[in-house]
């Protein structure tokens, strides 16, 4: 939860460094939001819902959680890429059909830099707050 905690306050921070652990377990505990999101979502709209309808509470309070976490989603993806070595111009790379996402995600596995870059210290090397 700390790591999901640590994103959610540095939303607006495009500088700086993201190490591995903090953007895998914020996309951890960020699926695992928006799955409880959706399935409460659906329940409840199920309840509040007569007999044949259908509600669609769920899917709009997915939509609403995945609207309040896109900023900060962003930041740490940002933050993540800097830690490689590269700059915020490669989310763009993600617009690719096809291998975009897969283009992604090796560059979010990727080990980050040792010692300082350009965008900061390490930050494996910086004592968690």
């Amino acid at each position: 939860m700390h790591w999901y905690l640590t994103v959610l306050k540095k939303y607006a921070v495009l500088d700086g460094r993201a190490r591995r652990m903090e953007y895998w377990m914020f996309t951890l505990l960020d699926t695992l939001f928006a799955i409880l999101v959706c399935i409460l979502g659906t329940a409840v709209g199920s309840m509040m819902s007569g007999p044949g309808e259908i509600s669609f509470l769920g899917f709009w309070l997915l939509l609403i959680y995945m609207f309040l976490v896109l900023m900060p989603k962003l930041s740490v993806t940002v933050r993540r890429l800097h830690d490689t070595g590269r700059s915020a111009l490669w989310l763009f790379a993600g617009l690719i059909p096809a291998i975009g996402a897969l283009i992604t995600i090796i560059l979010m596995v990727l080990d980050g830099d040792a010692g300082e870059n350009e965008y900061g210290p390490d930050p494996k090397t910086v004592p968690l707050t």
